[in-house]
C-alpha cells in the first residue's frame, strides 16, 4: 500500500519539479558523418580517451589515405655497405652503433647489390677479412613512395619481408621502410 502511495506522489511530483532540475540525462547521439565522428572524439575527456587513444583512431580512420611517403626513413639517415667492405671490428661496431638492422649493400657506383642483416651477422663467425657480399642478402624488396600502407601490408603478406627499400617516381632509391614502422603508426606511436 505504502509503495503504491509513493509511486502515485513521485508521479504527481516529478512533472512539477522539472524545472528545478539543472541537469538532464545524457542524450544518446549518433554521428552522422566522420567530421561529426572526429567533434566528438575531440570533446571527448583526457581521463576517458587518452592521447595515445586518439592517435590510434585517428591512425585507422586515415589508413586508406597513407602513403609510404608519410613513413619512410629518408636516404640521407640509411647507412650503406659496400660491398667489398670488409667486415671487421670496426665497420660491425658503426654498423651496430647506428640502431639500424638492416643496411643496403652497394657497389662502387652505388647500385644496390643486397642486403646486410644484422641478425645474419650475429649468428656467423665473422672472419678479419670476410666482406660484406658474403653475407648479403641478395632478395631485395621495394616498395613506392606512393604506394598506399594498405599495399604495403599486402607486401608484407606476400613476400614474408619486413624490410623494404622505397624508389620515388624517378625509380631512385628514396629510403627504407619496415613493418615495425608501419606498426609504430597504427599503434599511435
Amino acid at each position: 500500500m505504502f509503495d503504491s502511495l509513493m509511486r502515485k506522489i513521485v508521479k504527481w511530483l516529478d512533472p512539477k519539479l522539472e524545472r528545478f532540475r539543472t541537469t538532464k540525462p545524457p542524450q544518446k547521439y549518433t554521428p552522422k558523418t566522420l567530421e561529426d565522428f572526429i567533434a566528438v572524439l575531440q570533446r571527448t575527456p583526457r581521463n576517458i580517451l587518452s592521447e595515445q587513444d586518439r592517435s590510434r583512431i585517428a591512425a585507422i580512420m586515415s589508413f586508406d589515405e597513407r602513403t609510404i611517403k608519410e613513413l619512410v626513413v629518408p636516404k640521407s639517415k640509411m647507412v650503406f655497405v659496400n660491398s667489398k667492405d670488409i667486415l671487421g671490428p670496426l665497420a660491425l661496431d658503426k654498423l651496430y652503433k647506428s640502431g639500424f638492422t638492416n643496411f643496403p649493400v652497394v657497389d662502387n657506383q652505388e647500385k644496390v647489390k643486397g642486403i646486410l642483416h644484422t641478425e645474419a651477422l650475429n649468428a656467423l663467425e665473422i672472419k678479419k677479412t670476410d666482406r660484406a657480399e658474403k653475407y648479403m642478402d641478395k632478395h631485395v624488396n621495394y616498395l613506392h613512395l606512393t604506394d598506399s600502407l594498405q599495399f604495403a601490408i599486402e607486401e608484407i603478406e606476400r613476400t614474408n619481408s619486413y624490410y623494404f627499400l622505397v624508389l620515388d617516381s624517378d625509380e631512385t632509391l628514396a629510403g627504407f621502410f619496415t613493418i615495425q614502422m608501419l606498426l609504430d603508426y597504427l599503434l599511435g606511436k
